[in-house]
């Protein structure tokens, strides 16, 4: 039997990279799907891969007549918003909501770095903010908007995105990033404390060095070399080494595990 058969989930960031691979091992997994990006072509590339995969497409802006049935055909419909609004998040729930019915699985998988590594004192005020609301701040209004109804369900599985820059320093990691980082995992664990009595599990990913179509085309051959040797696992890690983890932690296989910070890492991060 399907893993998250029946269950409704939101990836934010899924138009690409990890988060369309955590769409695609979800839908194949049974689950209905909301992809979310700022992206609509890349979006519908995403849904359209699902759909060849053997899903069922809809439109999001569709009636609530086509909401997920329990044990009924995956769907699949995209979302767009920016995960640094409330109101825009507030408006995407209640797209996937009208589609699709409550979300089960929320990954909060929206982020990246949008700063240069370098020393702190030349970071610009504003590289500093604009990455900390695109990781750690999209991360907090993105559970805000979705955990009172997890918590009126009484059930809910929450994923968040770390990083390895937040397990471990090096000189060379762009800080605003690992320090957004590091706070989505300690929110995390305070959160699994929190809604743990609510039936909601919440844990949190940190994947190292991940081979996504960017990072193989601007990452130069000798550089993954160099990268390769530095994990005890002899490669780099694929969006799928990503997304077959999400799988686990979304299942019932996860069912007594919460405020856990998963190093997806082959081995570089060890903790």
């Amino acid at each position: 039997m399907s893993l998250l058969a029946g269950k409704v989930a939101l990836i934010t960031g899924s138009s690409r990279g990890i988060g369309a691979a955590i769409a695609r091992e979800f839908a194949k997994e049974g689950a209905s799907v909301a992809l979310h990006g700022r992206d609509r072509a890349a979006l519908a590339e995403v849904a359209t891969v699902i759909l060849s995969e053997g899903h069922a497409l809809r439109s999001g802006s569709e009636e609530g007549k086509d909401r997920h049935p329990p044990g009924g055909e995956p769907r699949v419909i995209q979302t767009t918003g920016d995960v640094t609004s409330f109101a825009d998040i507030e408006a995407i729930r209640a797209e996937v909501e009208q589609s699709l019915g409550p979300v089960d699985i929320l990954v909060t998988n929206a982020g990246g770095s949008l700063t240069k590594p370098g020393p702190l004192e030349s970071i610009a005020e504003d590289g500093w903010h604009a990455t900390v609301n695109a990781n750690l701040t999209a991360t907090f209004l993105t559970i805000k908007s979705f955990l009172p109804g997890m918590k009126a369900r009484k059930s809910g599985v929450i994923i968040t995105m770390s990083s390895a820059a937040a397990r471990r320093p090096h000189p060379h990691s762009p800080i605003p990033y690992a320090a957004a980082k590091a706070g989505i995992q300690m929110m995390t664990q305070h959160l699994a404390a929190q809604a743990g009595p609510d039936g909601i599990r919440v844990n949190c990913l940190a994947p190292e060095t991940i081979l996504t179509e960017r990072n193989d085309q601007q990452i130069p051959n000798e550089q993954k070399t160099m990268l390769v040797a530095m994990h005890p696992i002899r490669r780099l890690g694929t969006p799928e080494d990503v997304a077959r983890a999400a799988v686990y932690l979304a299942s019932d296989d996860a069912a007594w595990i919460t405020g856990v910070i998963l190093d997806v890492s082959g081995g570089a991060v060890m903790s």
